[in-house]
C-alpha cells in the first residue's frame, strides 16, 4: 500500500489558524490554551463531534493508543508537550491504519515513510503552535480508504454537527478545496428544455434539448452556484440491440483501392452555412419547471461536488430521448448542442419549462461559471465545446476524450474499429429517440435516410480520410479559452493515447493552463483510487476555476503526472510528456535479435487456426507476442533488443520505417512494441479493495475503493504500443498510392504515444505482422510480406 498526494497546498501558520477557525477546530476558547496536551485533547474531542455524548467521545479516545502501553484518553489527561511518536501513532489510527498490520506503535515514523504519507514534523515534541500545524496537515492527509481525513469526518457528520449549532460559511474552503457543507438530502431536481440554433432532423423547428439539473436547496434562497456540466449521449438510454444490425463484418479481405492524387483541399470539409429556423415565440416566463426526475446514471465525481456547493447538469444532446434532432457522431452539430446548454447557464440562451407551452425559464440559480466533466464520448464533447471558445466555460476535465474521430475509427488508410464499430453504428447506438415509439414513428423515415447517408459517406470499405472525417475533427478550430485537465489511460485501446497527445499539443498554442494525468488503466475513471488523490486534485482545480479560490493550483499541480507501470501504486511528476525531456534513439532493425529468424511471413493461417483465433481473440494476441513458440511463429517477425543494462523509459511517440514488399497488389502492416521480462504486471482494470467505503458527504453517496494491483501470476510480456498502415496510403490517409507486387516500398509511420518504464534486464520487442484480428479487417488472405531489415529502422524517444 502506498499513498500518493499531489493536491496539498503548502500553507503558512497564520493561514492554518484562520482555516482551522473557519471549520471550528480552533475557537475563541481553545485558541487561548497554552498547554499542548490539553489542546491536542480538545482537537480529538472535536474530531468525534458527531457523538453528542462526552462519555462516547472519551470511549473513542480510549480506543486509540498513544504509545505501546498508554491510550489517547490517558495520555491527553496529562499536561506538557506532545511527543512526535504519540501524535503520529494517534494520527495513523485516525487515518484508519491498524497497529501490527499497517504500522507499529513502537516506530510509526518508519511506516509513514513506507506508506508515502506526508513527512512528519521534525520536532521531537510539539508545542501548541506545532500541534496546530500538525493537526492541520493531518486533516489534509489521505486515509487508508483514499479520502482526506477532513472529507472522511465530514461524511461522518462533522459539519452537520456544526451547522446544527452555529453558522458555517457556505461555500466553505479548507486547504483550497470546497467542503461538504451543503444539504444533499434536499437537492432540487428539475428538467428544462434548452432551445438550440439547430434543426438536425429538418422538421422546421429548432431542436429542443432536454436538460437535467441537480442543484443545492440553498440556490432557492439566493445562493448562486457554479455548474458542473456533463454532456452525456448515453444517459437517456442506448440502442444496444437495434445498433447491432448495423455492425460491420471485419472478417473480410483487404480490398485494393483505386490510386488517386488527392490533396488536403480535396477532402477538406466546409463549414455548414445553414440558416436555422426562427426561434419559438416566448409565451410567458416562470421560475418553476414542469418536470422533475428521480435518480438516473450519474458520475460519482459529480455527486461528490453536489455536497460542496456545485450544481450538476446533464444533457444528452440532439437525437436522444425527449430531445429533438439526429445523432451525427462527432460533427459540429453535436458540439453546438453541448454549447447551447452552457449558453443558457451563462444567461445567453432560452430554455423552456416543458416541451410544448413555450414558457421560458432562466438559470437564475447559476453564477454563470461552468466546468465540464466526463469520460470517452462525454469527454470528447467537453473537448469539442472547449475548442469553440464558448463564453462561460471556464474549464474541462477530459477523461479519455477524442480529439478527432478519424484516428478513432481509422489509421493510415485502414479501418481499425473493433467489433464492427463505425460512426453509423455509434449514431444508432445513441439515438435514444427511437425508444419513444410515438416520437420515432414521426421521424423514422428521415432518420433511416440520414443513417444510410452516414454509412455511405464514412467509406468503411476504403478506410480513407475524406470530408466526412474532416468534419469530425473536433479540435480543428482552436479557440480554447478554458483551462484543461486531461486524463488518459496508457492501456486504453478504445480511445487511444494519440487522441490526448493531439489535444495536448494543440492546446499548447493557447494561453491557457493545461495539466495531464496518465494512468495504467484502460478506459477507466480515477476518482476512487487508494494510491492517487484524484478527487482532491479535481476539487482543488474546480475550486479555483469555478469558485475563483486563490489556491495556487496551477503551480501546486504538476504539469504531468504518470503512474509507473513497473512499480505498483507509484505516481511521478514530470514537466512534459515527450518533448524536451526526451532524446531520440534510432536503431537499425538488423541490429536487433531476430527471434524466429524470419524476414518474410505469410498472413494466411490454417483455416482451423484462423477460425479458432476469430472466436478467441485473447489467444491470438497471446500467441502473437509469445516468444515461447506458437502457431503465429511464421506469421510475423519478432525482433528483440539486447537485455537492458539499465532501466529505460520510452517517453512520447516512437516511429518506425520499414522497407517492405508484398506478393500482392494490396497490403497492410501492423507493428507492436512489447516489454519482455518476467513480472507481476499491473492489472489494466481496477480491482475493488473495499466496497462502499468512500463517503462523499453526510448521509450521501458512497463509492468503492479501487486500485490497479499486481497480477497474481507472472507474465513474460506486455504489449506497450502499436500501429497500423495500409501500404497504399504511404503518404497520408487520403492519397492512395499504387502498389505493385514484389516491389519494395518504404513505410514510415508512428506508434501510439506512450510513457513506459522498462526494467533493467528486460528486452524491448518489436513484432511486425499484417492483419490485426482485433482491430483491422482480416480475411486470411494468401499474402506474403518481406521486410528488408537492413533498410528498416526504429526511433524511440527515451527519457533523459
Amino acid at each position: 500500500m502506498r499513498i500518493n498526494q499531489f493536491g496539498y497546498v503548502p500553507t503558512t501558520h497564520e493561514q492554518v489558524v484562520k482555516e482551522l477557525k473557519a471549520i471550528r477546530f480552533l475557537t475563541a476558547d481553545n485558541i487561548k490554551i497554552t498547554d499542548p496536551l490539553t489542546l491536542f485533547r480538545d482537537f480529538l474531542l472535536k474530531y468525534f463531534s458527531q457523538h453528542s455524548s462526552t462519555s462516547t467521545r472519551l470511549e473513542k479516545l480510549s480506543n486509540l493508543m498513544a504509545t505501546t502501553t498508554v491510550d489517547a484518553n490517558q495520555y491527553t489527561q496529562n499536561t506538557g508537550p506532545v511527543t512526535r511518536v504519540a501524535f503520529y501513532n494517534i494520527g495513523l489510527q485516525l487515518l484508519g491504519f491498524l497497529n501490527d498490520l499497517d504500522f507499529s506503535l513502537s516506530d510509526p515514523l518508519k511506516s509513514i515513510a513506507e506508506l508515502g504519507l506526508p513527512q512528519p514534523m521534525i520536532h521531537q515534541t510539539f508545542n501548541c503552535g506545532q500541534i496546530i500545524d500538525a493537526w492541520y496537515r493531518l486533516l489534509n492527509t489521505r486515509n487508508k480508504y483514499g479520502q482526506l481525513l477532513i472529507d472522511y469526518i465530514a461524511g461522518k457528520g462533522y459539519y452537520h454537527h456544526l451547522l446544527g449549532g452555529s453558522s458555517v460559511s457556505k461555500p466553505l474552503f479548507f486547504n483550497g478545496k470546497a467542503q461538504a457543507v451543503f444539504k444533499t438530502d434536499a437537492l432540487i431536481r428539475e428538467v428544462v428544455y434548452v432551445e438550440s440554433s439547430l434543426d438536425t432532423d429538418h422538421d422546421g423547428q429548432r431542436d429542443l434539448l432536454k436538460t437535467n439539473i441537480i442543484r443545492p436547496a440553498e440556490t432557492n434562497d439566493g445562493y448562486r452556484a457554479p455548474v458542473i456540466f456533463t454532456a452525456d449521449p448515453y444517459a437517456q438510454g442506448m440502442n444496444e440491440k437495434w445498433s447491432a444490425q448495423y455492425s460491420h463484418d471485419n472478417v473480410r479481405p483487404l480490398k485494393r483501392k483505386q490510386p488517386n492524387d488527392l490533396a488536403y483541399q480535396d477532402v477538406e470539409a466546409k463549414l455548414p452555412n445553414d440558416t436555422p429556423p426562427s426561434p419559438r415565440k416566448i409565451k410567458g416566463q416562470t421560475t418553476k419547471t414542469g418536470e422533475t426526475f428521480t435518480k438516473f446514471w450519474s458520475y460519482s465525481l459529480n455527486d461528490y461536488f453536489l455536497a460542496r456547493g456545485f450544481a450538476v447538469v446533464y444533457s444528452s444532446g440532439i437525437g436522444t430521448k425527449d430531445s429533438d434532432g439526429f445523432r451525427t457522431t462527432g460533427t459540429q452539430d453535436e458540439t453546438l448542442s453541448a454549447t447551447a446548454i452552457i449558453e443558457w447557464l451563462n444567461g445567453n440562451r432560452v430554455a423552456f419549462s416543458n416541451r410544448t407551452d413555450q414558457v421560458a425559464i432562466k438559470a437564475s440559480w447559476s453564477d454563470g461559471n461552468v466546468g465540464m466533466t466526463g469520460r470517452s464520448y462525454l469527454g470528447t464533447l467537453s473537448t469539442a465545446a472547449a475548442f469553440t471558445g464558448v463564453a462561460g466555460l471556464k474549464t474541462c476535465i477530459v477523461e479519455a476524450g477524442l480529439s478527432d474521430y478519424y484516428p478513432y475509427y481509422r489509421e493510415n488508410g485502414l479501418v481499425v474499429a473493433p467489433d464492427g464499430d463505425d460512426a453509423d453504428v455509434l449514431a444508432e447506438w445513441t439515438f435514444s429517440r427511437q425508444q419513444n415509439a410515438g416520437d420515432y414513428s414521426r421521424i423514422k423515415k428521415p432518420w433511416l435516410s440520414h443513417l444510410q447517408q452516414m454509412k455511405h459517406d464514412q467509406e468503411h470499405d476504403t478506410g480513407n480520410f475524406n470530408q466526412f472525417w474532416d468534419a469530425r475533427n473536433v479540435t480543428k478550430y482552436n479557440r480554447t479559452n478554458a483551462d484543461m485537465l486531461l486524463v488518459h489511460g496508457l492501456n486504453d485501446w478504445n480511445v487511444k493515447t494519440g487522441q490526448v497527445w493531439s489535444s495536448r499539443n494543440k492546446l499548447k498554442a493557447r494561453n491557457i493552463t493545461q495539466k495531464l494525468i496518465l494512468h495504467q488503466g484502460q478506459h477507466e475513471y480515477l476518482n476512487n483510487f487508494r494510491s492517487f488523490d484524484y478527487t482532491d486534485l479535481v476539487n482543488l482545480w474546480l475550486s479555483n476555476k469555478l469558485f475563483g479560490v486563490n489556491n495556487n493550483v496551477d503551480k501546486v499541480l504538476p504539469n504531468v503526472i504518470v503512474q509507473d507501470n513497473a512499480h505498483s501504486e507509484t505516481w511521478n511528476s514530470y514537466d512534459n510528456w515527450g518533448g524536451t525531456e526526451s532524446l531520440t534513439h534510432t536503431d537499425s532493425l538488423l541490429d536487433w535479435k531476430n527471434h524466429d529468424g524470419n524476414s518474410s511471413f505469410s498472413d494466411r493461417l490454417p483455416k482451423a487456426t484462423f477460425d479458432h483465433y476469430t472466436n478467441h481473440l485473447t489467444n491470438w494476441s497471446h500467441d502473437l507476442y509469445s516468444r515461447n513458440g506458437s502457431p503465429m511463429d511464421y506469421h510475423c517477425i519478432r525482433l528483440l533488443s539486447d537485455p537492458l543494462k539499465d532501466d529505460l523509459v520510452i517517453d512520447g511517440q516512437p516511429t518506425i520505417s520499414l522497407h517492405v514488399k508484398t506478393c500482392a497488389d494490396v497490403g497492410m502492416i501492423s507493428v507492436a512494441l512489447v516489454d519482455y521480462g518476467k513480472a507481476h504486471r499491473l492489472t489494466e482494470v481496477p480491482q475493488t479493495i473495499v466496497s462502499q467505503k468512500i463517503l462523499q458527504g453526510y448521509h450521501w453517496r458512497k463509492d468503492d475503493l479501487k486500485e490497479f494491483l499486481p497480477q497474481a501470476v507472472q507474465t513474460d510480456f506486455k504489449r506497450v504500443t502499436e500501429a497500423h498502415i495500409n501500404m497504399q496510403n504511404r503518404d497520408n490517409s487520403y492519397k492512395v498510392n499504387d502498389l505493385l507486387p514484389n516491389k519494395y516500398y518504404t513505410l514510415s509511420f508512428q506508434f501510439q504515444p506512450t510513457f513506459w518504464h522498462f526494467l533493467e534486464g528486460n528486452q524491448i520487442g518489436l513484432i511486425i505482422y499484417s492483419s490485426d484480428m482485433i482491430y483491422t479487417v482480416h480475411g486470411n488472405q494468401d499474402i506474403t510480406y518481406t521486410v528488408a531489415l537492413n533498410h528498416s529502422k526504429i526511433t524511440l524517444p527515451i527519457l533523459k
